[in-house]
């Protein structure tokens, strides 16, 4: 079976022929945080549950253009970017320096009987009020979150201020790191996840991230696809670090682009994509300012693991990707098959056990390679005979039926002028039926641009009564 068995699936092979289906639509949301008036006491409990890193890195405009390029070379089958330079990927390591949230830890996982408790009790218990009317199955509305439990109260008990934080803690993780194609509403299971803010800090949170962006990435890069979610603020800064495509001077604000011709240019600079122009190891010179609990599990962005996130599970395949960790590239080893996405708790509770068992491994599975400068080109000759490598075409679709039509004018006034007396009966009549052809094309298209000549009239009156 070929590595890259969804290829017809694949947003690239629409491009190919092309189907262009424009900039996707983000659905990261985080210019409404800033709403939300944290007292001291919530931002304690925001940092035992984890989250005291990650908040600090507010809104970020996003550059829909260059996602959505990005999007188009990822491979689901591999989890990984398929560029011209080779793959890359996000690894846990990044994640934990980007976002600064825990890739140690317990995987992130909401039990099945916590999830057969009634939502409207969920939020009763834990937020101390019903969302009447603002609840659809398990999802309550972001908006009621907001104007419920934006500012907590002076003087409040200890337990209002417990139920304003979880209700941040879920429209923070909601709006970010598990923001779906619809971040209007947010799943009221993540309020289990807080329901104890010291056990929440016990999560692996930088991992479910990383899996969840994987599983929407992935899911994006479909053809049929137009809407992204997940952690994009990682997905663009990852971007930033790694590659000098439109990098924006850090003191000044990068504009969003929903531009298709900036699409169009994104897509070029990632064909034109040389090992020169990548830094491998952008985070290599800054490791000493890291703080030591970071440090201590970067190790793990070398761990060929399952990533856990609630209802995803996802391959991390750092073997594939061996020069951002300054070892040299061979040729990697077959991926698991990917397996449709389980939707029974049966399944996926299935699921989650196996891949349970892998992260609890994930400090036995680190992938080891020799350093130094190696000759890849047998590597580079397997990854350009199964993969994509270029996108870029260079001309539109529209382009093309316009050289097109300007071939078939000047194959017409061409035509115009030659004499067939001279042919041979057989070639004069394969010349008229040529010609009677493209001057159809012309007239269904109606493409002429200027009145007839003679000998075209002639030819018209002639197709005209052989009609």
């Amino acid at each position: 079976m070929p590595v890259l068995y969804e290829q017809d699936k694949h947003v690239s092979s629409a491009i190919m022929t092309g189907q262009e289906r424009g900039v996707l639509r983000c659905q990261e949301r985080t210019s409404l945080l800033h709403h939300w008036k944290l007292t001291k006491e919530q931002i304690d409990l925001v940092d035992k549950a984890g989250f005291g890193w990650f908040r600090l890195i507010g809104s970020i405009s996003l550059n829909n253009s260059l996602i959505s390029a990005l999007v188009e070379r990822w491979r689901r089958e591999t989890n990984t970017f398929h560029f011209p330079c080779g793959e890359m990927t996000i690894t846990l390591d990044e994640v934990s320096l980007i976002l600064g949230l825990a890739v140690d830890g317990k995987p992130v996982v909401v039990g099945v009987k916590e999830r057969d408790e009634d939502p409207s009790q969920v939020c009763q218990r834990l937020l101390g009020k019903l969302p009447q009317g603002e609840l659809s199955g398990n999802r309550v509305t972001a908006r009621w979150l907001k104007e419920s439990f934006a500012e907590c109260p002076k003087g409040a008990s200890k337990e209002e201020v417990e139920y304003h934080t979880r209700a941040y803690l879920i429209y923070l993780v909601g709006s970010t790191v598990f923001a779906t194609t619809d971040p209007s509403k947010i799943s009221v299971d993540y309020l289990i996840l807080f329901e104890d803010f010291e056990r929440a800090g016990e999560y692996a949170w930088g991992a479910a991230a990383l899996a969840f962006l994987y599983r929407q990435i992935g899911n994006a890069s479909q053809r049929s696809q137009s809407i992204i979610g997940g952690c994009l603020t990682l997905l663009q800064c990852w971007s930033y670090f790694h590659l000098n495509i439109d990098r924006p001077k850090r003191t000044t604000r990068q504009q969003q682009s929903r531009s298709k011709n900036d699409l169009f240019k994104y897509r070029k600079a990632l064909d034109d994509l040389e090992p020169s122009h990548v830094s491998w190891c952008p985070f290599e010179g800054d490791l000493d300012i890291v703080p030591q609990s970071f440090k201590d599990n970067l190790l793990l962005g070398r761990s060929r693991t399952k990533l856990i996130s609630p209802k995803v599970v996802e391959w991390h395949l750092p073997d594939r990707c061996m020069k951002q960790f300054g070892l040299c590239q061979v040729i990697p080893g077959e991926v698991p098959h990917r397996k449709n996405e389980k939707t029974h708790d049966e399944d996926l509770l299935e699921d989650m056990n196996t891949a349970d068992e892998e992260w609890m491994r994930r400090r036995e599975n680190i992938v080891e390679n020799e350093g130094g400068n190696v000759d890849e080109t047998e590597y580079m000759q397997w990854f350009n005979s199964i993969t994509v490598p270029k996108l870029h075409r260079d001309t539109s679709l529209e382009a093309d039926i316009m050289n097109v039509q300007a071939a078939i004018l000047q194959f017409d006034e061409v035509a115009s002028t030659l004499s067939l007396e001279d042919l041979h009966p057989e070639e004069r009549e394969a010349v008229e039926e040529a010609v009677m052809c493209m001057s159809n094309a012309l007239r269904v298209g109606d493409w002429y641009e200027a009145p007839p000549t003679n000998k075209r009239k002639r030819r018209e009156e002639q197709t005209e009564c052989s009609e």
